[in-house]
């Protein structure tokens, strides 16, 4: 990415560089759009659909640490949206000032890495909450190390 423009984001945007087709260990099919199963057939939901799906991954991505910058096919590979067809979602995400055109692919904006990050906390809300017996977010265990042995030690002290 050296000799290109980097956005305004503070030391550590971008990092990771390029995230590409061959990074990925896994992947959607190749399916296109109107195939992939949960996609809705009306353009205005389609477009909240697939703002909401390419910015979840994008914000994935990065968190991954496997790149910052996106091209049309690794939404393809990820995401199962023929990479003409992505291209424009990723184009009209530029429009809404969700993420930024470079060279070589797409970066999410500011207003991209916040709404990505809401998007996808939303969706795997049900998969990170504390199960029943652990600690919520606002447990006091969070406050200190001995805080934190003492609320270990009564909860096993409680299990059978």
């Amino acid at each position: 990415m050296a000799g290109h423009p980097q956005p305004d984001r503070g030391a550590e945007w971008p990092r990771g560089g390029i995230a590409r087709v061959g990074d990925a260990s896994a992947g959607a099919g190749l399916a296109v759009m109107d195939d992939v199963i949960g996609s809705p057939k009306t353009e205005a939901l389609r477009q909240l659909y697939w703002r909401s799906e390419i910015l979840q991954v994008m914000y994935w991505l990065r968190g991954e640490g496997l790149g910052d910058l996106v091209d049309p096919a690794l939404i393809e590979r990820f995401l199962g949206v023929d990479a003409a067809i992505g291209v424009t979602y990723l184009d009209r995400l530029v429009d809404e000032g969700y993420l930024e055109r470079w060279p070589e692919g797409y970066v999410l904006s500011s207003l991209g890495l916040e709404e990505g990050a809401t998007e996808f906390g939303l969706s795997f809300a049900e998969l990170t909450r504390p199960a029943h017996g652990d600690c919520s977010p606002s447990c006091w265990c969070h406050l200190s190390v001995e805080e934190a042995e003492a609320c270990h030690a009564d909860r096993t002290r409680h299990q059978p």
